[in-house]
């Protein structure tokens, strides 16, 4: 469901101080977001209050990667951050879109897997062409065009091995019919796309149109963590030319 505001993150999380994204992801983002100030040339604001359901582990990793990919020479937009959790259910919100420089959660949205990747929860990942599954990693985000998925978003993949052949096996954003809060009420899960982060079809064009041109994008899954972390220890990320 859509949730772009204005306002700060929502008022209701204010009383979730012991939850998810309370005091002890400000521990956290001072050490992570101080790291990252550097490297994407932005002062993010304090995160003071919480992302709902957003790991605080998994935002370190998404704001490490940026930072790596920033060591490497690949320049994007320091003030925009999305981060997809593939370790929650596809019934459940999983896609943030960050404000780093406000701390604001501009976006929170469904957002489906792949079907080579399972059904409900996701736990199987790949690069290789055919599979129909979701890809883990770092992206950055293109251009846009109108294709067979309606509008659509081009994303690069910066993580050797990991993401890398996106582009090749057609990997982007777009809206989908069977991603939404009635499909997986009746279903028990949201439909499956064949590898691409697919979103609700009446929230895909503005997501698509705030991030688009150069931002950052974090897929995350507990089930390939390792994978992940041996990525960023190895700086493996793949230059954006």
């Amino acid at each position: 469901m859509l949730t772009k505001s204005s306002a700060p993150f929502p008022a209701t999380f204010k009383k979730r101080t012991c939850g998810i994204l309370g005091s002890a992801v400000l521990l956290i983002l001072i050490f992570s977001a101080t790291a990252a100030v550097a490297a994407t040339s932005v002062e993010p604001a304090v995160f003071t209050r919480g992302a709902e359901g957003l790991s605080p582990r998994v935002l370190a990793m998404a704001l490490d990667a940026v930072s790596s990919a920033r060591d490497h020479g690949i320049s994007g937009k320091g003030d925009l951050l999305t981060v997809i959790d593939y370790s929650l259910p596809s019934t459940e919100p999983r896609l943030w879109v960050l404000d780093l420089a406000r701390g604001k959660v501009l976006f929170h949205e469904l957002v489906a897997h792949g079907a080579g990747s399972g059904e409900k929860i996701a736990t199987r990942f790949s690069n290789v062409n055919e599979s129909r599954a979701t890809s883990l990693g770092l992206f950055l985000t293109g251009e846009t065009y109108e294709g067979g998925k309606g509008y659509s978003l081009k994303l690069k993949g910066l993580d050797d091995g990991i993401n890398d052949r996106a582009e090749a096996r057609h990997i982007v954003m777009h809206g989908a019919w069977y991603v939404s809060a009635d499909h997986a009420r009746q279903y028990g899960m949201l439909g499956r796309s064949w590898g691409c982060p697919a979103l609700p079809l009446q929230d895909a064009k503005p997501v698509i149109d705030t991030i688009k041109g150069g931002s950052f994008v974090f897929a995350y899954s507990a089930a390939a963590q390792p994978v992940l972390r041996a990525s960023l220890a190895s700086g493996s990320t793949r230059s954006a030319r």
